[in-house]
């Protein structure tokens, strides 16, 4: 049976994708908001599946109302700068977006790419989003696909 970090880890990644899908503002903030909660739930508490399921519910109550804020210029800009990043962007350096009209902003700091075992071509990052001042982070992989956009993929 998996752990509740590696179900945290997997979650995050998941949450992550949908952010850079079609999903709703509200849905990418409940997802990123239980992804979080639980990643702190698990790590402030001696009983690790209590604390996921605590986090995870207060987390994704918390990110619901972050999501409903993030509109589709945010995840545009989002969006386009993510994809940027993995396909040029400098590993170890953030690349910044900015939406003027809402004040919220974000980075991704793209790594060293590599094949992995399938022979896509991938990258670690770490991306954050700012709303009203405040950041949220997550971590993933993604890999370019065949028409060159790049993918989150679990692994």
């Amino acid at each position: 049976m998996p752990n509740s970090q590696n179900i945290a880890k997997l979650a995050l990644i998941s949450a992550v994708a949908l952010s850079l899908m079609s999903c709703t503002k509200e849905e990418s903030g409940t997802l990123l908001g239980g992804i979080g909660g639980a990643l702190i739930g698990s790590a402030v508490t001696n009983d690790s599946s209590v604390g996921v399921i605590l986090g995870t519910l207060a987390g994704a109550y918390i990110g619901r109302d972050i999501g409903r804020k993030l509109d589709d210029a945010d995840q545009q800009k989002m969006y386009q700068t993510t994809q940027g990043a993995l396909e040029t962007g400098v590993s170890g350096t953030a690349s910044q977006w900015h939406n003027p009209d809402s004040g919220n902003s974000g980075t991704i700091t793209p790594q060293p790419s590599y094949n992995n075992t399938a022979g896509q071509y991938c990258r670690e990052y770490q991306q954050t989003v700012t709303i009203a001042g405040e950041p949220e982070t997550a971590y993933g992989t993604a890999c370019r696909q065949p028409d060159g956009s790049w993918k989150i993929v679990n692994s």
